[in-house]
């Protein structure tokens, strides 16, 4: 067997060849991050018949090349940056360099310390992309929902009430493509107005709903700005082109998700998006070798404060490790104590011995975190009956 360490940077990666007795076949040696550098190194490796490659999780930087080896049918171990960490703090001079990290990462090979890459993890890269994207995506919609709604309370502050405090509909967006303040409404005729919150409301705002509407823009506070008008509109068609975006992104993730085919989908409450988050965040469950490791990841594991003979009684989560994977854990956990019994039962019982309900959502995290590990180790669907 033949290691070949990989240590990844955004413009240049090193790497070295090292046999399985420890002896250093080629020197570090750099490669740009290109189809040439990559060539540079094929022409360095491809004379070994048995190897194994192995590069740190790193980011973004990896996942070009990750793919091009794939491709080209070689073994590759992904390694936890914490391994290659623990092997460097061991050495009395703790030294980093990009050519003695491609040493220790072969020192985690040598030592098994690696999870291989395979067609799922090639698909678990890219749903964690398209996740993580989503999230992005979706808070920024929101902040163009608060700029909108900002807006509105100059113009047609009457308006919020009208739509029974939700501005953000189909049909009050249309209104507002074409009618962006309280004047603009009171100049409209009746009868436009009227089809108008017909048609995007599937009848539910009829010319009775118009006239009120009509009599609201009258007697409205709102100030009449062109600049605020103009900027309502922008954002509106900024909102229309982040839902279609957000819909093409989710059917990609149903997509992979159809090809991952994960017993993530059978717990009470967890749709596409959010199990494709999970499932992409943890990757493979073989890394964690018991619930508790995979609790420490999504940063859920208690935080013990003692000093002498003091112990704080209130625990605070770490919240290292993954932000995206905790993020959706906690939206899992508060759609399921209203999608299953069992959970429902549990959180009313830690709210019952006095916990606030941030307290008790933590406890039936950790709870959901175990039977997560439960069933993606053995590959079963939920089931708590």
């Amino acid at each position: 067997m033949v290691y070949i360490g990989i240590d990844i940077a955004k413009f240049r990666h090193f790497a070295s060849v090292v046999s399985s007795d420890g002896k250093v076949i080629v020197k570090p040696f750099p490669f740009e991050n290109s189809r040439k550098g990559f060539m540079k190194l094929i022409e360095e490796i491809e004379n070994f018949q048995d190897c194994l490659i192995g590069l740190e999780s790193t980011g973004h930087y990896a996942e070009n090349l990750i793919q091009f080896l794939y491709e080209r049918d070689y073994s590759i171990a992904v390694i936890n940056p914490i391994q290659t960490d623990s092997l460097r703090d061991s050495n009395i001079r703790k030294t980093k360099t990009d050519k003695i990290d491609t040493m220790l990462i072969v020192q985690c090979l040598m030592l098994k310390k690696y999870s291989l890459v395979s067609s799922k993890n090639i698909d678990m890269i890219k749903l964690r992309r398209l996740s993580r994207f989503r999230l992005e995506m979706v808070q920024q919609q929101t902040r163009i929902k608060t700029q909108l709604t900002a807006c509105l309370d100059i113009v047609f502050p009457e308006l919020a009430h009208f739509f029974k405090g939700n501005l953000h509909l189909k049909v009050s967006y249309a209104l507002l493509a074409k009618y962006s303040s309280a004047k603009a409404i009171r100049s409209a005729r009746i009868d436009g107005l009227t089809n108008l919150l017909y048609n995007n409301s599937h009848g539910r705002y009829n010319q009775e709903k118009a006239l009120e509407l009509k009599t609201l823009a009258k007697e409205s506070v709102g100030l009449d700005n062109p600049a605020i008008e103009l900027q309502i509109q922008c954002l509106i068609k900024q909102l229309h082109l982040y839902q279609e975006q957000i819909q093409d992104i989710d059917l990609s993730i149903m997509t992979l998700m159809e090809i991952i085919n994960s017993p993530i989908l059978t717990i009470p409450g967890v749709g596409y998006t959010l199990g494709a988050m999970i499932i992409s965040e943890i990757d493979d469950i073989k890394k964690f070798s018991n619930p508790s490791k995979l609790l420490a990841f999504a940063g859920l594991d208690p935080v013990v404060k003692q000093s002498g003979n003091f112990q704080s009684d209130s625990l605070k989560i770490s919240k290292r490790g993954s932000t995206y994977l905790r993020y959706a854990i906690y939206r899992v956990a508060f759609l399921i104590i209203y999608n299953n019994e069992t959970f429902h039962n549990y959180y009313i019982d830690k709210r019952s011995q006095g916990k606030n309900h941030r307290v008790a959502l933590g406890h039936v995290c950790n709870k959901l975190v175990r039977i997560i590990f439960k069933l993606l180790t053995d590959d079963i669907p939920f089931n708590l009956s």
